[in-house]
């Protein structure tokens, strides 16, 4: 096993910031339909010395393995940074930690990216930090079921324990 698929099982094995966060200030949400893959990020901020800081980040991920390493790591990463700080991270920013993704899964940290530049700019045009195009509490899952998102390219499949 690689350093590379090491640390992507580690991550996978013990994944930091995952689930739901009640009272976050901003939520973004990326799918691909494609792979049926989708990530949904939330982020909580601060003010520190006059800057807008992200005190805190979670995840909830549906898909392949690679984008929930990704996610925890880009949730650790993102802590104490400044909204404008993180507006300039990309996707391979967010992957690094994990060393280089194989070709197959750049995709994953590309959707991390779209999760966090959609909290982002679901901050920026909010009038009320605490205010959200949707509220914190739907779940991916939830956000699965939507009209808008079945266009046919997306199959979700219930599987028996």
């Amino acid at each position: 096993m690689s350093d590379s698929e090491s640390k992507i099982a580690d991550a996978i094995a013990n994944p930091q910031n995952m689930g739901e966060m009640s009272d976050a200030d901003s939520v973004g949400t990326v799918g691909n339909p494609e792979c049926g893959d989708m990530v949904r990020m939330w982020l909580k901020f601060d003010h520190k010395n006059g800057k807008k800081i992200i005190d805190k980040a979670s995840f909830q991920s549906f898909g392949c393995q690679t984008a929930i390493a990704v996610a925890s790591m880009a949730t650790e990463m993102l802590k104490g940074k400044t909204v404008e700080e993180a507006q300039e991270l990309n996707s391979k920013d967010l992957s690094a930690p994990l060393g280089p993704l194989p070709p197959m899964k750049i995709h994953c940290g590309e959707m991390v990216e779209g999760a966090l530049r959609d909290a982002l700019n679901e901050d920026s045009e909010s009038s009320e930090p605490t205010q959200t195009s949707q509220p914190a509490t739907n779940t991916l899952l939830g956000d699965m079921n939507e009209p808008s998102l079945k266009s046919g390219k997306l199959k979700v499949v219930k599987i028996d324990d």
